[in-house]
């Protein structure tokens, strides 16, 4: 219990600070949140790819008395991203200035490593963050007590600061995070163990990402898993397609407008051959055109009750609809 406490110590004593420092830039939190969620992204990765990196280079096959050179699939089979030198959040921390040039470059070599984060990760928000902002930023999402944590300590920070933008209504009202407890229950009701899963309504990917939690705390690969989401928010597209590849998770998440789920199925056919739905979609919502959604095979009862505006008057039947 000491240890959880002590956690949850950190993980506000990190907030505050990087909320401070917005605090004293001209930077608005919608400015600031992608940015700060990028870094947080690399120490993430940073983390997982020291926690596997050892026992992957005692364990590559040699040849000729010499060893494989280390690659990035060896890092995938283990749940975690493999990322060059200067993609390194030390090499990162040990600069004195070009600090946004850096970052930048440490994403683009792992757009180039990783075709599914391709124009997904933040870079030129960066410019405009002072160097001197970014690197008190660096050092502070660097604190000493976890530089040998054991565990997913930086995916729990990664979900703090998920958490704490919503609240603060940083980034679509917070609407793109459901609370990690309901996101949980959830999981732990439908047990997902296989195959493919599909949230149409996933945000950030919490679901996805605690699907692999549930799979690794009863001793299961999460590699068994493939995730498909629909998000219609691009930005939060980002943010679900950075969760999976930190986690080293399978998945294809398709997101802005082709992605409305009322008005799209961009994996058709997909529903027919899902093993888990899950989904916190949003509720009551009663502007859905009637006329664009006739005839959806989705949609095997009809459509709920349509008012004068030929709007469906209660979009909740039709998620029923999607899951059934």
């Amino acid at each position: 219990m000491a240890q959880l406490e002590n956690i949850e110590a950190i993980e506000k004593r990190l907030w505050k600070a990087a909320d401070t420092l917005r605090g004293n830039s001209e930077l608005a939190s919608n400015e600031y949140f992608l940015p700060v969620m990028g870094l947080i992204f690399l120490r993430h990765a940073y983390s997982r790819y020291l926690a596997v990196r050892d026992d992957i280079e005692a364990n590559l096959p040699t040849r000729g008395g010499k060893k494989r050179t280390i690659n990035k699939e060896d890092f995938s089979s283990r749940s975690a991203i493999f990322l060059r030198e200067k993609a390194q959040f030390d090499y990162l921390i040990g600069l004195t200035g070009g600090r946004a040039e850096a970052i930048i470059s440490a994403m683009d070599s792992i757009e180039a490593d990783y075709t599914n984060l391709r124009g997904q990760l933040p870079k030129q928000e960066y410019n405009n963050i002072p160097d001197d902002v970014l690197g008190v930023l660096l050092r502070t999402l660097n604190p000493d007590e976890l530089k040998k944590a054991t565990g997913d300590i930086f995916g729990r920070i990664y979900e703090y600061f998920l958490t704490q933008f919503a609240d603060q209504g940083a980034h679509d009202g917070g609407e793109f995070f459901t609370p990690i407890s309901l996101v949980q229950l959830i999981v732990n009701i439908l047990e997902p163990d296989h195959g493919k899963i599909f949230d149409p309504a996933c945000g950030s990917g919490g679901m996805f990402v605690q699907s692999a939690h549930f799979m690794e705390r009863n001793h299961l690969d999460p590699g068994k898993l493939t995730f498909f989401g629909h998000e219609k928010n691009r930005v939060t597209t980002r943010l679900a397609k950075m969760n999976l590849a930190v986690h080293g998770l399978e998945g294809n998440v398709e997101g802005g407008d082709n992605a409305i789920t009322y008005y799209r199925d961009p994996h058709e056919g997909l529903f027919e051959t899902v093993d888990y739905v899950m989904a916190n979609p949003p509720f009551n919502v009663d502007e859905v055109d009637a006329d664009k959604i006739k005839g959806d095979k989705r949609l095997p009862f009809g459509l709920p009750g349509v008012n004068k505006s030929k709007k469906v008057s209660n979009a909740n039947y039709l998620w029923i609809q999607y899951f059934y």
